[in-house]
């Protein structure tokens, strides 16, 4: 190939994220995540036209995301895989090349319009002049948006109240018992509670989290904007305090692990830059250690943060009361949920972009078009026909107090305030609110006997009371997980009974 294309001589540029990177290298590195085989397109283009397209993939590289990089260079070699035999850029290969989408999925075929046209802007030949026009003539749709959100599709898009207890409740279940560390459920509870994507967690520092004295902040770097470099600018994101205490254990851990690592301990003003979740340590070089720390060597790939939700979603495995299976989550679907709840509260196209970082309303608007109901009334025929798909209830069916696991310990009754429904099988301080805590705690064994239809009578009579003097639904379906727990419960001894009698 040629080193000087139409007059440009070019060897090495940096890319957006501030990588150098060299024009005419097989691989060109734009971030810590992302690198675009070069090497791959040579057998599609002449000398000339690599030449061009590496320039043009070049402006988007110093300019653009490097994930938009990335997509466009691979949405333009399927176009050229797609056409072998027909000459590139000819109306004859495009025009091949659009009868293999359909009306309702153009999107790629946007992206090698959009590349085609950007090449002839800058100058470089090789694009036809009749080619220019065809483009002139084409209506393409873009991809269809909000689909899981306006369906509230039940394995892709929001999660809901009753799901959304399950699992931060399984999340805390998890951490408490050992089965999760510090670091995947600090991932999972940043991603829940705040809805932002993996590339800006990813890219948090120690520095990003602030208390203000009277409320707990996160500054977030923004992500998906044009022309931004990384951790070029920032939103801040209102957390609770049970975030932060998490958060705060995490950050203890990374300082001893970094200190662990450079061999003395390390300066507060260089632990600001330490990253929230850091690469395995084991394999990073520390040569250079403190030049490093401003950029984002030390930080987990994205790849990998999403590894820590696809592990954490699995570890947890709670069922959906809509399907009756385990839930895939991940950071998507929370922020689906984010800008679903604002809907429901009446937050406005506005505040809900706002709420998810997004630059304009164009997607916003979805959240506001179709506002899902919440259960508008969950009665004992809905909450016991409900309660054996959610399988809400975490602890174990006893059939007498004397197979408890502390049968010999009357503190261990379990009362509804009339009657025993239960033991507690924990030996440890508990200071949740009996029995209403103990249906969703999986060390309580109720027995087969208990008086638990009496407790979902109360839990339901209380949320049709908070519906009747508040008026809002959300308020009152804060104890619907709860209300199928008791009513799994009552699921499971009404089974049990019946194969006692059949036996």
């Amino acid at each position: 190939m040629s080193r000087s294309i139409s007059g440009l001589d070019c060897k090495e540029f940096y890319s957006r994220d501030g990588y150098l990177v060299n024009f005419f290298g097989d691989r060109w590195r734009l971030n810590k995540d992302i690198t675009i085989c070069m090497g791959s397109i040579e057998e599609f283009l002449g000398e000339a036209q690599e030449g061009c397209f590496r320039a043009v993939l070049a402006e988007y590289a110093k300019y653009a995301s490097a994930s938009y990089a990335l997509n466009i260079f691979y949405a333009f070699k399927w176009y050229l895989k797609k056409t072998v035999g027909l000459e590139p850029f000819s109306v004859e290969s495009l025009l091949s090349y659009r009868s293999t989408f359909n009306s309702d999925d153009q999107q790629q075929l946007s992206v090698v319009r959009g590349f085609i046209r950007k090449w002839s802007r800058l100058g470089y030949p090789g694009i036809p002049v009749e080619t220019c026009r065809l483009f002139d003539n084409w209506v393409l749709k873009g991809n269809p948006k909000g689909n899981n959100v306006l369906l509230m599709c039940p394995n892709k898009g929001p999660l809901t109240d009753i799901e959304m207890q399950g699992v931060g409740s399984a999340l805390i279940s998890a951490y408490a018992s050992g089965r999760l560390n510090v670091s995947d459920c600090c991932c999972a509870m940043i991603v829940m509670m705040t809805g932002r994507r993996p590339s800006q967690i990813a890219a948090l520092k120690f520095r990003d989290i602030y208390y203000d004295g009277s409320r707990y902040w996160i500054y977030f770097p923004r992500a998906k904007q044009r022309g931004l470099k990384w951790r070029g600018q920032f939103n801040k994101f209102a957390i609770t305090e049970d975030l932060w205490l998490i958060i705060q254990e995490q950050l203890e851990f990374v300082a001893k692990s970094y200190s662990a690592l450079v061999g003395r301990e390390i300066s507060d003003e260089m632990t600001d830059d330490l990253p929230i979740f850091p690469v395995d340590l084991k394999a990073a070089n520390v040569e250079g250690f403190y030049e490093k720390l401003d950029g984002d060597y030390f930080h987990v790939p994205v790849r990998g943060l999403r590894d820590k939700i696809e592990f954490v979603s699995r570890s947890l495995g709670v069922i959906s009361e809509r399907t009756g299976h385990k839930m895939c989550l991940n950071s998507r679907r929370f922020r689906y949920t984010l800008g679903t709840n604002l809907a429901r509260e009446g937050s406005g196209v506005y505040i809900i972009a706002e709420a998810l970082d997004h630059s304009d309303t164009q997607n916003a608007g979805i959240y506001v078009k179709n506002v899902p109901d919440i259960v508008k009334r969950l009665d004992k025929a809905v909450a016991l026909q409900l309660a054996p798909i959610a399988q809400a209830f975490q602890g174990v069916l006893i059939a007498s107090e004397t197979e408890a696991r502390r049968g010999g310990d009357p503190s261990s009754r379990i009362s509804n305030g009339r009657a025993y429904v239960g033991s507690c099988g924990s030996y440890g301080f508990c200071g949740a609110l009996a029995p209403i805590a103990c249906y969703t705690c999986a060390h309580f064994q109720p027995w087969i006997d208990g008086a638990h239809e009496e407790v979902l009578d109360r839990l339901i009579g209380e949320r049709d009371r908070v519906q009747e003097q508040t008026g809002d639904l959300k308020i009152a379906s804060a104890n619907d997980r709860l209300i199928l727990a008791v009513g799994d419960v009552i699921h499971r001894c009404r089974m049990a009974k019946e194969g006692m009698t059949n036996g």
